[in-house]
């Protein structure tokens, strides 16, 4: 039988609430757990006391710690299980536009080590969404790659990209397990990626995507799509990425 984390107890002599001061009490236990996970007191993926030892603590009511508690698993700082208790939640990992640089490159940026397992890889008809992606008429032939992306072991990125079949012979004969797909087509193909557009939306997990990225079945899930130009103006990649909401947040910036 798997044993249950025990709840840290955090020390009321150190952390004490200020009754008299102008910011409310509840604002101060808040910052207080922010502090304890901030600063490694509370480690990830360690349970934090319950409801009611925090009420007791701080003498605050029920109410007042849960809406505490409840903001915190809103912002993904905790996250609750269910029969066992309120844990510290991972920090999510940060990552740019992927038309940009991909999530390989990004996540070693970062010192994740990182994976990939190759799901499928074949010839396939593009399909409406496809062929628009690719402005192609649909049923064109295109390459279809599906590729699952790990940190430190753990599955996080799910990556469906099409490329047109004319425009990369023996393409199933490179490193496409090892080397990053933009290498690949720059040096084996002299397809350079000058621009590209992106669109972003929320969705929820299909029992395959569930069971690839070891989440339960609808979780929230980031479902990204790119589509980049070529030094010719041409669209020669498309792809669909379904990122875990849990684990991952996309920063976009821009000048002018």
């Amino acid at each position: 039988m798997a044993e249950v984390p025990q709840e840290k107890e955090i020390s009321n002599e150190i952390h004490i609430l200020n009754r008299s001061g102008p910011k409310p009490l509840y604002a101060q236990l808040e910052e207080i757990l922010r502090a304890d996970i901030r600063e490694g007191r509370l480690a990830h993926h360690e349970a934090i006391p319950s409801e009611n030892e925090l009420s007791r603590l701080y003498e605050l009511s029920r109410m007042t710690v849960r809406g505490v508690i409840t903001r915190l698993v809103n912002e993904g700082l905790l996250y609750r299980v269910p029969g066992k208790g309120t844990f510290v939640a991972e920090p999510k990992i940060m990552t740019g536009p992927l038309s940009q640089k991909g999530i390989r490159e990004q996540l070693e940026a970062q010192g994740y080590e990182t994976g990939t397992t190759m799901l499928d890889k074949r010839v396939e008809r593009a399909d409406q969404s496809i062929s628009e992606g690719l402005s192609l008429p649909p049923g064109s032939p295109v390459y279809r790659l599906e590729r699952l992306r790990y940190a430190n072991g753990e599955p996080l990125a799910l990556e469906r990209s099409y490329i047109p079949e004319e425009l990369c012979e023996d393409f199933f004969q490179q490193n496409l397990e090892k080397e990053p797909l933009c290498n690949i087509l720059e040096k084996r193909y002299s397809i350079v990626a000058t621009h590209g557009v992106e669109t972003l939306e929320s969705c929820q997990a299909s029992a395959e995507e569930a069971r690839l990225l070891k989440v339960p079945r609808g979780s929230a899930l980031l479902l990204l799509h790119y589509t980049l130009f070529s030094q010719t103006g041409a669209p020669f990649e498309f792809t669909k990425v379904v990122f875990r909401g849990d684990r991952f947040k996309l920063r976009f910036a821009f000048s002018r």
